[in-house]
């Protein structure tokens, strides 16, 4: 059985990898203000491309790895990733002056974000799930509840540094204790009983009901995007909400998510968890509602707050629900679920842009018409909740 210290490190690593992942969306005033990079929105958007498609890259063949190397190979490859990205962000402050050469600078950082990302996060979804037999839900929860709580904290991390005049310490921060984390896996065995997952990951297909489960990621990758990525430029463009507030809004959009998430661990079992899994696209139908009619700083901060508490345990249970049906597969159903959490990213990161510029969509239309992508969640979550593996493989 891996040691309490092998567990404290993957989860520690969880929350590292969510302060690094929401960095750059919560450094978004830099990138859009006259001031900083002044990049226009669509050019903004188009800045996560590299990030979605390494990220879907290393998810899917993150499994492969794991079988040539090792799944702790894997998770140093994708810690190392990260390093390089956060040290790229921090270096392209040098080149504020030089728009061309600091945006293919962030290209390079987010692409390496993602790859790191994808790397990273299969391999600690795995090792989440295989260090607790029997308490896979609960396990994979926590892991994710860490992981949100440091998209929480980066927010409040940046709005502080950004008021210092000194916004590149954030990266700086973030790379320092991934350098730890990388030296102190280096030291821990981190060999988990997973081995019939990478070897079935090898010899059997994805089954057809893992559709179900990426249908419904993509489509939660969407939703989370929408407000982890596009909540500053719509309250401070056109709410008219401070810098600070929508800074705050972001942080309790993040720290909602963790919240929700360390409350339905505890309420999670066999029997709740796939009916948590139905619930939270529902109160995403009516959060959206609210975001895109609140009118206030106040207002907006408790409207993206209950959107947080929405997308809260979905995407973990979705790994854990994936893994307890397939177990064998536990690996390549998580790479092939982080690979389409990216693309629904992808979607909402780079989408909203030309909606805005191109088709004339105000912020409060593109958040309202989030309503419709969390009916298709609930949807497709219904339909896994409700019909069995052996009714729908059967």
């Amino acid at each position: 059985m891996p040691r309490r210290s092998e567990a404290r490190l993957i989860y520690f690593a969880g929350l590292v990898q969510g302060l690094a992942l929401v960095t750059f969306p919560a450094a978004s005033s830099i990138f859009t203000n006259a001031r900083g990079f002044g990049f226009s929105e669509s050019r903004y958007g188009m800045m996560f491309v590299p990030q979605v498609a390494l990220a879907i890259l290393a998810s899917s063949i993150s499994p492969s790895l794991a079988r040539r190397w090792s799944l702790k190979r894997v998770l140093q490859a994708g810690l190392a990733a990260d390093v390089v990205a956060m040290t790229l962000l921090a270096a392209s402050r040098l080149l504020i002056d030089v728009p061309a050469g600091a945006y293919g600078t962030l290209l390079f950082a987010t692409g390496s974000l993602g790859f790191g990302f994808g790397a990273a996060v299969m391999a600690m979804n795995t090792f989440a799930q295989k260090l607790a037999p029997g308490r896979e839900d609960r396990s994979v929860l926590a892991l994710n509840a860490l992981l949100g709580a440091g998209t929480a904290l980066a927010p409040l991390f940046v709005s502080v540094f950004i008021g210092a005049g000194v916004w590149w310490l954030m990266p700086l921060m973030v790379a320092a204790a991934l350098a730890g984390l990388l030296m102190l896996s280096a030291r821990q065995p981190l060999v988990v009983p997973a081995a019939a997952s990478v070897e079935g990951s090898r010899e059997e297909r994805l089954p057809r009901r893992f559709w179900l489960f990426a249908g419904a990621v993509l489509l939660y990758g969407v939703v989370e995007t929408l407000n982890g990525n596009w909540s500053g430029p719509y309250l401070t463009g056109e709410r008219g909400v401070s810098v600070r507030g929508a800074s705050v809004a972001l942080m309790t959009f993040w720290g909602m998510v963790t919240i929700g998430r360390v409350l339905f661990a505890a309420l999670s079992s066999r029997a709740t968890a796939r009916w948590i899994f139905v619930g939270l696209p529902v109160l995403l139908v009516a959060a959206f509602q609210i975001v895109a009619r609140a009118d206030s700083e106040a207002g907006s901060v408790a409207a993206f707050g209950l959107a947080g508490l929405g997308c809260s345990a979905f995407f973990p249970l979705c790994i854990s629900l994936a893994g307890q049906e397939y177990p064998r597969l536990a690996a390549a159903m998580s790479g092939g679920i982080v690979a389409f959490y990216q693309a629904g990213y992808g979607i909402a990161a780079f989408g909203v842009g030309p909606l805005r510029e191109f088709a004339g969509l105000p912020f409060r239309t593109i958040y309202s018409l989030g309503s419709v992508v969390a009916a298709a969640m609930f949807a497709v979550a219904l339909v896994v909740a409700t019909f069995g593996k052996q009714r729908l493989e059967g």
